[in-house]
């Protein structure tokens, strides 16, 4: 088959590898019919998550046919349209018991494409094929699927709930990418007063508003004095950070009130500098984490139903077999446009 291959930093390539099998008895073997590529890959190929070997084929988000399945899997079969999770579950360890799927210790959490050969490819192998894969209705799209992979949950749980939004708050998202915009999408279902984005690309500013921000700034305007002037002095409720360097990290750590909640959302690359000497006397609280994708059900539902609108976040579509070009679309986003890309099977 073919399959994107990380070969080191800066290096990667659409390459034939063997088929994937069946190697233990809860795998499931998935033919790819559809796969996007997300701002982590990108992250991976600047050499920002050392565990990622020479040799890893990539990718975690994707909606793909049941292929095969080891003798325990019971809750999936061939034939099956499945939505494959970028969290792995081993459902049985004191994490996944909890519900914290991201700290699964029985061999789960964020493997596909990190710790094991993932989805950027024609077949993937899924362990826990029972407790990580989700089937679809009809009336789930790939395209609105792939959305429910990775940067749904994500925004939802990480960014959202973390962040404690709540009705008539002030929330600034920094960084109006896919994971930012779905921060807004999803942070609309608790009815805040204000969301505010900030954004450096005059065409993610526009996407915000069209994704629920009722301002979209660049970083060059004086953000700060706008957030002030909406929340009488006193700074957002809520400030989630969506890109993951330690410039937006710390204007979100600027924007937010006393008593306020810093969500961080975005996948950091090297150290920042944490203000505790400012931070300490203001009551803030501030969350971290990867996403577990215990919402994914009910987010599924939501789409399945209509109740949460995710049309507009894919921008470009192509075969899966031009995922070079796709890379390099995705990669250059201030250029081009691009929030999510979709890669489907012919």
């Amino acid at each position: 088959m073919k399959a994107l291959v990380f070969h080191g930093p800066g290096q990667r390539s659409w390459e034939d590898v063997p088929d994937p099998e069946v190697q233990d008895s809860t795998d499931a073997v998935i033919k790819i019919d559809a796969v996007t590529i997300c701002g982590t890959d990108l992250h991976i190929l600047k050499g920002d998550v050392p565990a990622v070997t020479p040799g890893r084929i990539l990718g975690h988000e994707a909606v793909g046919t049941v292929r095969s399945v080891g003798d325990s899997v019971t809750n999936v079969a061939p034939g099956d349209r499945v939505l494959i999770s970028c969290i792995t579950s081993c459902g049985r360890c004191r994490f996944c018991r909890e519900s914290r799927y991201s700290l699964c210790t029985g061999g789960g959490s964020w493997i596909l494409g990190h710790l094991i050969d993932g989805v950027q490819a024609e077949y993937v192998r899924v362990p826990f094929a029972d407790t990580s894969t989700y089937k679809l209705p009809d009336s789930v799209s790939d395209e609105d699927a792939l959305l429910l992979a990775d940067i749904l949950p994500t925004s939802y749980e990480i960014g959202v709930l973390n962040g404690r939004v709540s009705p008539g708050d002030v929330v600034v998202v920094v960084g109006a990418g896919p994971v930012g915009l779905a921060a807004m999408t999803t942070a609309k279902l608790f009815s805040p007063r204000q969301v505010i984005a900030v954004d450096p690309a005059a065409q993610r500013r526009e996407a915000a508003l069209r994704h629920g921000a009722h301002v979209a700034l660049a970083p060059d305007d004086d953000v700060r004095a706008k957030v002030l002037e909406l929340t009488d002095g006193l700074g957002a409720d809520v400030t989630i950070e969506a890109v993951g360097i330690p410039a937006t990290f710390e204007q979100c750590t600027e924007l937010v009130r006393p008593g306020g909640h810093i969500a961080n959302a975005g996948v950091h690359g090297e150290p920042v500098t944490l203000h505790l000497e400012d931070l300490w006397i203001k009551g803030v609280t501030m969350t971290t984490g990867l996403v577990d994708t215990s919402t994914t059900p009910t987010l599924l539902k939501m789409v399945a139903s209509g109740g949460l609108d995710v049309g507009g976040f894919i921008t470009h579509r192509f075969g899966l077999q031009e995922m070079d070009e796709a890379y390099d679309v995705f990669s250059r986003a201030g250029q081009t446009g691009a929030l999510k890309v979709a890669l489907t099977a012919s």
